[in-house]
């Protein structure tokens, strides 16, 4: 059986003159909340299982206890992080982003703060009007790329554009002008081609975006059996004279 663990999240707030709490919850506020919660748990990688975890509310502000937790989820190295630094890096994209959400609700709510604490009180992280959660501002860098792939559409009566899909089947859009499409007199659409373009690259997750043409290159694998066996031919003859091949190998690299 796993290890399993606990976690509360609690909501503080007040709200037309009343604290958020089991007296006074607005609908809306606790629907988001559990979305909240439930997408924290879950993270990106789906690694924790909600339909095996159990959820109560208890008295006092608006808190949600999970329990069931698998003790061994990432979701717990992730409250760690964030215990330990306001660097939202290093967490799972989702919760990072739920984080993210509510550094924003309470900044725009300065009544309203966002707490976690596991059932042994060791881990507790805070959001409010005065914290700083942040993820690292994204840095975009010119570059130049070798795209393989087929071409789907091209063209465009005001923006003209190549519809691409590249050899791992991802489907982008490559900005191009007119003229180069124009100059270009082989009809390449639905053939393998390789394209020389500019992009912006993501220093911190290579991600691309902005493509642009620069120029065709034309990408046509091919097999000439005439000069394979030439080549064959050569190889054989130079090789003639050594009884053993891979002996002579080892004896000139020493052994």
């Amino acid at each position: 059986m796993k290890s399993t663990k606990a976690l509360r999240f609690i909501l503080q707030d007040r709200i037309n003159n009343n604290d958020v709490g089991l007296g006074y919850m607005p609908f809306k506020l606790l629907g988001e909340f559990h979305q909240n919660v439930g997408d924290f748990l879950r993270g990106s990688k789906t690694d924790i299982n909600l339909d095996e975890v159990n959820l109560s509310i208890e008295s006092g502000s608006l808190i949600l206890q999970a329990t069931g937790l698998d003790a061994k989820s990432s979701l717990w190295a992730d409250v760690q992080a964030l215990v330990s630094s306001n660097s939202l890096e290093t967490i799972d994209p989702k919760r990072a982003e739920i984080f993210e959400y509510w550094q924003l609700q309470a900044k725009n709510n300065p009544a309203r703060s966002y707490s976690l604490n596991d059932d042994a009180n060791t881990l507790q992280v805070t959001v409010n009007a005065s914290s700083g959660f942040r993820q690292r501002a994204d840095v975009w860098v010119a570059v130049e790329k070798y795209l393989y792939g087929q071409i789907l559409r091209w063209g465009g009566k005001t923006r003209s554009s190549i519809y691409f899909e590249t050899d791992d089947g991802k489907t982008i859009t490559v900005a191009a002008s007119q003229a180069l499409l124009e100059q270009e007199e082989k009809n390449l659409l639905y053939k393998t081609v390789m394209l020389h373009v500019t992009a912006e690259e993501n220093l911190i997750s290579g991600q691309l975006r902005n493509y642009r043409l620069l120029a065709f290159k034309q990408h046509q694998p091919t097999y000439n059996e005439t000069e394979f066996s030439e080549m064959v031919r050569k190889g054989t003859k130079a090789w003639s004279g050594v009884p053993n091949a891979t002996k002579w190998l080892e004896d000139l690299r020493g052994g």
